[in-house]
């Protein structure tokens, strides 16, 4: 059965509506997976270049090896392995307590950057037990660019202390005008004991 619309006082009919795939994934293309197993590193070597617009990392149940640590990253242009690039960055919390009576909204100055070369902190503090994990997404915009600095957003959430919700809201922009072609994750100490992050292609690019 057609569906009619109005446009401009005409009716339009619709013959089909999009798939549920294709109202979840939108411009979404999945290009890499990268799985955690003990894992000093996950690294996104290839794939990213002038194809799309922006990439988008999703983190999905992230667990360290070392209890209370941080998921962290850098970018580099290709030209080394140091991932060093300059961050100049801002970051606040959003906190709350199984209890329901502790809360509180803050800036974190100590996961924000001035013009610093330092891996860039995504979340607070994630418990190594056996169900506390963190997850999110990092989404960098146009890192192909010749032209502009690389500005990104990140959002991680996770288990804190054993009976909070914690989410850390970070951005910022990587300031340089060459075009970067990797991107590295780690844990501020230890190893990513277990988890998945994937990257996909926003775009294409216009």
């Amino acid at each position: 059965m057609a569906i009619r619309t109005a446009v401009n006082r005409a009716l339009t009919a619709i013959t089909a509506l999009p798939t549920a795939a294709a109202l979840v994934n939108g411009n979404l293309t999945l290009l890499t997976t990268a799985t955690a197993s003990s894992s000093a590193t996950l690294d996104f070597t290839s794939s990213i270049n002038s194809t799309y617009d922006s990439y988008l990392f999703k983190f999905i149940d992230i667990h360290p090896a070392t209890d209370d640590t941080d998921l962290t990253f850098q970018a580099d242009t290709g030209t080394n392995t140091n991932y060093n690039q300059t961050i100049t960055s801002t970051a606040f919390q959003a906190f709350h307590g199984e209890d329901g009576n502790s809360g509180a909204v803050a800036y974190k100055a100590n996961r924000d950057q001035a013009q610093g070369t330092a891996f860039q902190p995504l979340c607070q503090d994630i418990g190594n037990g056996n169900d506390e994990s963190m997850s999110g997404h990092l989404h960098l915009f146009n890192p192909s660019s010749s032209t502009f600095v690389k500005h990104f957003i990140g959002l991680g959430t996770n288990v804190y202390s054993g009976d909070a919700s914690i989410q850390i809201y970070s951005a910022g922009y990587i300031n340089t005008t060459t075009a970067l072609t990797r991107v590295q994750f780690k844990m501020d100490s230890g190893n990513i004991d277990a988890g998945v992050i994937k990257m996909y292609g926003v775009g294409p690019k216009q």
